[in-house]
């Protein structure tokens, strides 16, 4: 980080101030594959990432790459759709954009969703998985570089970065909507090739439920800008490291688009609460 990315952190958040017509309370970050939650937002607009000044580009395919604002269960929201990656060449600064975005134009939580490969052998493919920790196997950490005391304390304790109450208030809102939730510890890696037998094996061992390539970046800026934070996953499939069977993005795509109306429902009673 340094003054360079804070002024063009600023700049973007002008530009999009300019058009925005709300003044949005929670972020939304979505994963591989998701864009219904665009067909339940209330008024606003859209931009295209590439619309936005010094935004990062979203070059994986899943990914539409689109900022949305309206209001979705009476919550004024500002919605990435697709995020960016470290395995695209993004720095993990650059990829922790769109939550310095979200601080910038006055958002206080952040709800960040992603498509995770399961290790937990008791889940199945399609189910949502609440984040309780997380590790990061990234091999960085967005706040290397100078500190912007502006944006947040130089060494953010992360003892409780997913926050407890809206992990309580997502568990009673799957209860009150009949949606069956799964808890555990996501690990991110920087891919982009997928694990090996032995390496599920480890990331088991060392205590994850779930794996994927993203999320952890955006949640450590997110702590780190005083952010409260709620974590889910779709679980696209599960890793056996003694039967792997080989995994398609289609494979992955076509299972979160058969969780994702729950998701969707999951993100909806969270806002009502």
């Amino acid at each position: 980080m340094g003054e360079n990315f804070r002024g063009q952190v600023d700049a973007c958040a002008r530009f999009v101030m300019d058009r925005l017509d709300l003044q949005p309370e929670w972020g939304l970050v979505m994963g591989t594959g998701q864009k219904l939650l665009a067909e339940h937002l209330e008024g606003g607009g859209s931009l295209s990432y590439r619309d936005l000044p010094h935004f990062p580009h979203a070059t994986s395919p899943t990914h539409q790459g689109r900022l949305l604002w309206g209001r979705l269960a009476g919550r004024p929201v500002l919605v990435f759709q697709g995020r960016v990656h470290a395995y695209e060449g993004y720095t993990l600064s650059r990829v922790t954009m769109p939550v310095r975005l979200l601080r910038a134009l006055g958002g206080k939580n952040l709800i960040i969703t992603n498509a995770a490969g399961g290790l937990n052998p008791l889940f199945q493919g399609g189910d949502l998985m609440l984040i309780a920790d997380h590790i990061n196997l990234l091999g960085d950490n967005p706040l290397v570089g100078e500190n912007m005391e502006e944006w947040g304390p130089r060494f953010p304790d992360l003892s409780q970065a997913y926050d407890r109450a809206f992990l309580a208030l997502a568990e009673e809102a799957a209860r009150r909507e009949g949606i069956i939730l799964r808890k555990g510890v996501y690990v991110a890696v920087k891919g982009p090739s997928l694990e090996t037998p032995a390496e599920t094996r480890f990331l088991r061992l060392i205590g994850a439920d779930a794996v994927g390539m993203s999320t952890v970046a955006e949640v450590i800026a997110s702590v780190h800008a005083g952010l409260r934070i709620l974590g889910i996953s779709i679980i696209s499939n599960v890793n056996l490291p003694d039967a792997m069977a080989p995994i398609t993005i289609e494979d992955v795509v076509a299972t979160v688009g058969q969780a994702e109306a729950r998701l969707v429902q999951l993100i909806r009673g969270v806002l009502a609460g």
